[in-house]
């Protein structure tokens, strides 16, 4: 037993990020195998869909045979529909910007496959982000990509010690050019094929995906001012998003922005430039690295948004799920739905989802 190779289960998605990960664990000498999760696609729009389309699953299936590895697909069209799907829409509905990547990663690539690799009696489960985890002083810390563009820290927060344990990203440490190239050297027939940035399950529009399964939510209504004057008509709520300023169809003596989403009178807030931007925003449903907040305000730095820079602020952890961050200057487009994820440097601290204030 002493001997026992350490088994990892290899989420797979017929690219090369992931393609990379599993021959670099394979390299290392671990007992690699890979699976695809088999997601919810549009009916009628199989073909059109982002991920797991048989073009992924052939390719994902050349990458296991030229690695010599088992490979498998899991089954999670139901669990994917319910916890991800379905809340995305949700969000929509209630006036909420959502980013599913994050519900997808807390409860199906971190939580269902986790229990399937769990069942094959697996020690670690590895995905191909960009990301890194270290263990120092028997705690596990989640740092950022050593390639900053690519880096994808940022919808990684929610995962904890119990997990972080448990996981393997190989490419923290490389960048992309890096992966492209071992794909190449190590003749995987993936090493040049083109990534996505969309919505997996959303294969054209955001907007006219929501019009097919939450028509409700794209219905006209009225755009207010702060003081409740009403300045003209939008078209559905999901078309604009905090800080916009094109696309309003207002003709008015000074550039108006949105400045808030209000679901409740299914309105557009609109105003000036100088009433746009908050100074500090409430997060829920907040996670920790460490596992537990931390005992004193900290000073961090926060990402409001996948793409965005770092803003510098000061953490106050409120109750163990709630915190509100205070930014040393406004920031223009906090958006509810969207996360706050807290860094120390190169560390997660931890992150939550914006709140309505």
């Amino acid at each position: 037993m002493g001997n026992r190779k350490q088994k990892v289960v290899v989420a797979m998605s017929g690219g090369v990020d992931s393609a990379v990960a599993a021959a670099l664990l394979v390299e290392q000498g671990y007992d690699v195998t890979g699976r695809m999760l088999n997601l919810w696609k549009e009916r009628g729009r199989e073909a059109e869909n982002r991920c797991c389309t048989l073009d992924a699953v052939e390719d994902a299936r050349r990458v296991a045979r030229v690695l010599g590895i088992p490979f498998r697909m899991v089954n999670c069209v139901g669990e994917f529909k319910q916890q991800v799907v379905d809340a995305f829409i949700a969000e929509y509905t209630h006036g909420r910007t959502p980013n599913p990547c994050l519900t997808c990663n807390r409860l199906i690539k971190f939580g269902f496959l986790w229990d399937v690799a769990q069942s094959c009696e697996a020690d670690f489960l590895a995905t191909g982000h960009y990301a890194r985890v270290e263990e120092r002083d028997g705690r596990y810390h989640l740092l950022r990509g050593v390639d900053r563009a690519k880096d994808q820290s940022y919808v990684l927060y929610m995962l904890g010690q119990a997990q972080l344990r448990h996981i393997l990203f190989p490419l923290g440490g490389y960048t992309k050019a890096q992966v492209r190239e071992l794909a190449a050297r190590g003749n995987l027939p993936v090493a040049q094929k083109a990534e996505s940035q969309e919505i997996c399950f959303v294969h054209d529009d955001y907007r006219r995906f929501l019009q097919t399964y939450a028509p409700d939510s794209i219905r006209p209504g009225p755009i207010l001012d702060r003081a409740g004057r009403e300045l003209g008509q939008h078209q559905g709520l999901p078309f604009y998003t905090i800080g916009q300023r094109h696309g309003l169809g207002l003709a008015w003596s000074e550039p108006l922005y949105v400045l808030e989403i209000d679901a409740a009178r299914h309105a557009l807030i609109v105003g000036p430039k100088a009433q746009l931007g908050r100074a500090e925003l409430r997060v829920q449903d907040v996670s920790y690295v460490a596992g537990s907040p931390p005992e004193a305000p900290l000073p961090v730095t926060v990402k409001i948004r996948y793409k965005a820079a770092d803003a510098e602020a000061m953490l106050y952890p409120e109750m163990e799920t709630t915190a509100r961050v205070v930014f040393s200057a406004p920031l223009r487009d906090i958006t509810p739905g969207q996360a706050a994820v807290f860094y120390q440097g190169e560390a997660v601290v931890g992150g939550g989802i914006i709140v309505k204030e």
